[in-house]
This record gives C-alpha cells, structure tokens and sequence, in this order.
C-alpha cells in the first residue's frame, strides 16, 4: 500500500515520517515548493524530539519521498491523510482531492478541524460525482512527544460508515491494532468532537491541579506530593496532573475555541471549560504576582527567565506561559532577560525586542534580582547552580514548574519558591 500525505507543516511532517517508519511507502505532497524541497533535504523547520532523525532514516530508506506533483500524488495514493496545521480552504482542498482520486480512496481528514466538517466535505463530493470515502480521524499528538504520542497511543479514533474504510486504516496501522491498541469506530461528528473534547478535559486537568497548588500555598500542603497522590488513583492517572503546568500549544487553543464556539451556536453553556481557560490563562499573572511580592516591585529589577517554549521538547510557544510572564514582568516596569534551548527564534517575534534574549543561561541569570524557571527542559536541572549563585545579584529563584530539588537549592543559599510548595 502507498499511503499519500498532504501537507508540509508541522503535523504533515509528524504523520508522513510516522506512517514511513511502520515500513510503508509514503508520499508527502504540498504546493508550497520551497517547504517541500526543504524537507526532502531532511531540513525540518521545528524542532520536535526525535522527528529530524526519524525523517532523515525514511529519506534515507527510500520509504519517505515528497513531491509537489499533485496528479502523481492522487494518483499513486491508496489512502490520502489531509494533514494541513490549520483547516483554512480544507474543503475546497478535499474535494479537489477526492474528485481527482480513484473511486472510493479513503480521504483521512486528520487536519483539526470544527465539528461537522468531515460530514459538510462528504455532501460536497457527492454532490461532484465523487466516491471518495471520507474518514474523520483525530490525531491526539502533543508538542515535545509527538512521536511517542503517534507510536504509543490510548486509542484509534475513525469517523467513517465504510467498513472497507476501516480495514484500510486498520491495515495502515497494523503494527499498532497488533499491538493492541483499542480501535474506536464511530460516526463523523463524533469523531471530531473527540478530539475539542480530549483538549477541555486536559485543560480542566491542569487548571484544576494549579488552583490546588493556589491553596497549597496558604496552608502547609504540598503539591508535588498531592499531584502524586492523586494521579496514583487509577480513576485520575498521573499526566497533565503537575501544579505549574500550562495548557498550550498549536493546536491546543484552537480545539478550546472551536469546541466553545459549537456550544455557543447551540445554546449551551459551558461553565467549567471557561473557568479552566480562566484559571490557565491566570497562572503567569500569579506567577508574576508571587515574584513581585518577595522582591516589594519588579520595577527597575532584572529578571532572568529561563524557558520560552510552553513545553520541554518543542520550540512551539504557542499559549506559551513564560511568554505571557515576560511580558507582564515588562508591562511592570522589570528588565528580563531571556534563554531558551530552541524557541529563541519564535519568542523574539512575539516578544519584538521587549527583552533581552541571551546566548546561553548562564548570562541570563547574570546580575538578576530573581531567575525564573519558565520551561521544565530537563537541562536546566543539570546547570552549575553554585556558578548561578554567584552570578545573580539576588539568590531567588522562582521555580514555576517544580523541577529542581527545593531542599539543594535551599542548601546553596536561594531563596526558593515553587508552586504550590509550603
């Protein structure tokens, strides 16, 4: 089987280099050139664990080509997946697709997109004599694991009433159904609502866990233990359950956006995802409140923050909550400075020259008052922190994600604050 890949953007990209690693021959298609040839260089314009090398080995097979062909592409395509980051003109794109493919190619529409998509795109083929069958299919991909999350998923989500459909999907990821993995059949409306559902539960998650870690605060609890506790109940589970995390990502707020506007259309309210958006985009005011009240004012201060994308093992900064801290530090009068393992290049265009953006993160701790942990990159517990110590003008450090050992970094002389920690 040839499975075609439309799309060169982030989660084209992902999907293409995933299917080719199964041992299958993929092709991934775009109009956009330069990407495409970029790409085919093994050139990866972001940066997301493990996904440079797992394109190059494709590449390298032969299992992974790309092409601004489109009638080779439909073509030679026993299944396309519509991969494209943004469902902008996604119906025009399928049903030039599906009216240029074969009868009955399987049209994967793996593109996040609204509730009632799948079901609109499928009125319009029909209507253009098209057969393409039409599969609403998910993908429950997070920055910084995308890999993992494509490899290792809780579940196969198909919007489709084709069994044979099925059975080509189901062959597609035959090393996953092997494996196990539940595959979930259903209707087209389902299956997209799935997807905006899975994004408000996590984001309630994590904003729950932070209004606990709120209250761990004022009394003598501590959150890092609580959210262990409570993710050892098998009814909860451990993930997204960590005080200081933040909902983000690219396509993390558009599922939030799209799920609230379908409710509202239809007149239904719903209250606890506004209030977990809330409290998600309250969490660096909080953060910026706690720095301000152990230093009297951040005005005039120096403030290192270090970490920009919203995750560790991403350069997305998407809904990024360091860069929402930056610049409330800066709306208060701070001077901050800046480090970030890969983000600096997106961080510089949103925060346009506002801070001072650093080579390393030891020059971004130098001479501050306080230096914050924005982003849990596992190498900023490895820095040389009796180095930081007497780099800094003052020994507090402000750790937004919990990431280092409270007790050590007492021990050396810093005055530090987690989140939610007594």
């Amino acid at each position: 089987m040839h499975i075609g890949v439309w799309g060169s953007g982030y989660l084209a990209t992902v999907v293409s280099a995933c299917l080719a690693d199964f041992g299958t021959p993929v092709t991934c298609c775009d109009e956009d050139a330069a990407a495409i040839t970029a790409l085919a260089e093994g050139t990866v314009p972001f940066f997301e664990k493990n996904l440079k090398e797992v394109t190059k080995r494709n590449i390298r097979c032969g299992r992974l080509v790309y092409s601004t062909d489109f009638e080779s592409f439909v073509g030679r395509s026993q299944a396309i997946f519509l991969a494209n980051d943004s469902p902008r003109y996604i119906d025009e794109l399928a049903v030039r697709l599906g009216t240029a493919a074969p009868p009955e190619t399987p049209l994967v529409i793996a593109t996040p997109a609204p509730v009632g998509t799948a079901a609109r795109i499928e009125a319009r083929l029909r209507a253009a004599g098209s057969k393409a069958v039409v599969v609403s299919h998910p993908l429950f991909l997070t920055d910084g694991c995308a890999i993992e999350d494509f490899n290792w998923p809780d579940r196969i989500v198909l919007g489709t009433s084709s069994s044979a459909a099925v059975l080509t999907l189901k062959q597609i990821y035959r090393p996953l159904v092997m494996r196990g993995v539940p595959v979930i059949v259903t209707n087209h409306d389902t299956a997209e609502l799935v997807r905006e559902a899975s994004s408000a539960f996590l984001a309630t998650k994590i904003s729950f866990i932070n209004e606990l870690a709120s209250l761990c605060e004022h009394v003598n609890a501590d959150a890092v233990d609580l959210s262990m506790a409570l993710g050892l109940d098998k009814r909860i589970g451990p993930r997204c359950l960590q005080a200081g995390a933040a909902f983000g990502g690219a396509f993390a707020e558009p599922d939030l956006d799209q799920l609230s506007q379908l409710a509202t259309g239809k007149g239904v309210s719903l209250k606890i995802l506004s209030a977990a958006r809330d409290v998600s985009r309250n969490l660096s005011d909080r953060i910026a409140d706690k720095i301000s009240g152990v230093l009297n004012s951040v005005n005039n201060k120096e403030i290192g923050v270090l970490g920009l994308a919203f995750k560790p093992h991403t350069n997305s900064i998407a809904s990024s909550s360091s860069i929402h801290l930056a610049r409330r530090l800066v709306a208060q009068g701070a001077r901050v400075r800046t480090y970030d393992p890969v983000a600096m290049a997106g961080a510089k265009v949103e925060l346009t020259g506002s801070v001072r953006f650093c080579d390393n993160p030891y020059l971004a701790a130098e001479g501050s008052d306080a230096l914050v942990v924005g982003t849990a990159w596992p190498e900023f517990r490895t820095l040389d922190y009796d180095r930081i110590k007497r780099l800094v003008r003052r020994p507090v450090l402000v750790d937004t994600k919990n990431l280092l050992d409270s007790a050590r970094m007492k021990s050396l002389g810093f005055e530090y604050l987690g989140v939610g920690r007594a």
